[in-house]
């Protein structure tokens, strides 16, 4: 059975492309929902309705664990679905926990009370619903005290992004980082939630500075997910080829796809 990688659009890719450098012969079945995108201004109750019908698909296609590459879809359905919709022998996963791992150099498993850690002021660059739902926040809260969050919601990034426009995305990381740092002026860590945003890690590197540590998702969900196969080890298997879905336009979203990873990429209809 393949692994399902879902995203509202083209941002997982960024997850796709580590885990596939980490787990080179994991088969992945990856569906961008580019007919809706961008996620980060729909309501809590629409974006539900579309991560489940999307991870429906992907159960369809022979995927047993499904991992939502979406912040906003993680902030927003996750523990619903995990609460009262993934049926039985089926595991659907986000991406808030390896990051907030690392962030706190804790263990998911690590039961124990919260405690202080390294970090003290932590930027949150992320979609506006995201950045709504807190649900960053209400996780890292789990693990750590002291730590003071500044969120920044990145409208229109994701779209730039989607759209090819690289220029535009440039000027509003830039726009958004200013306004993070009038509230938050010497951040110790910035958090990219979203898939899209390590497209342009140096773009908030730079606008950040070098002394503050910034941490995106991709290669932190790929070291996360070949843990959690190595201790869920049927949940992956062999019997499945590789595949690109989209509810999108295929032809448009591959030529996408194929500049933001630097190779082919050829999307099937949905």
């Amino acid at each position: 059975m393949a692994v399902g990688i879902f995203d509202s659009g083209l941002g997982g890719l960024t997850v796709l492309d580590a885990v596939a450098k980490r787990l080179p012969d994991l088969p992945i079945v990856y569906l961008g929902d580019s007919a809706h995108s961008p996620y980060g201004v729909r309501t809590p109750d629409d974006i539900y309705d579309l991560t489940t019908a999307a991870t429906q698909r992907l159960f369809d296609a022979g995927c047993d664990l499904v991992i939502l590459a979406c912040n906003t879809a993680s902030a927003a359905a996750l523990r619903r679905m995990q609460e009262g919709w993934v049926p039985d022998g089926k595991r659907v996963l986000g991406v808030f926990v390896p990051l907030i791992e690392a962030l706190t150099e804790r263990h998911w498993g690590d039961n124990s009370p919260p405690r202080e850690v390294a970090v003290k002021h932590v930027a949150l660059f992320a979609t506006p619903t995201t950045v709504s739902s807190r649900a960053f926040q209400r996780e890292l809260a789990f693990r750590a005290i002291g730590v003071d969050v500044e969120a920044q919601a990145c409208g229109g990034v994701v779209d730039a992004i989607e759209d090819g426009d690289m220029i535009l995305a440039e000027a509003l990381v830039k726009s958004h980082v200013d306004a993070l740092k009038r509230k938050m002026p010497n951040p110790d860590a910035a958090v990219l939630g979203c898939t899209h945003y390590p497209l342009m890690h140096d773009q908030f590197q730079d606008a950040l500075g070098a002394d503050v540590k910034v941490f995106s998702q991709a290669s932190l969900v790929a070291e996360s997910l070949a843990d959690y196969l190595t201790r869920h080890p049927k949940m992956a298997g062999p019997g499945m080829e590789s595949a690109f879905l989209t509810t999108g336009d295929p032809g448009r979203v591959s030529s996408r796809a194929t500049q933001f990873l630097r190779r082919q990429i050829t999307f099937e209809a949905a």
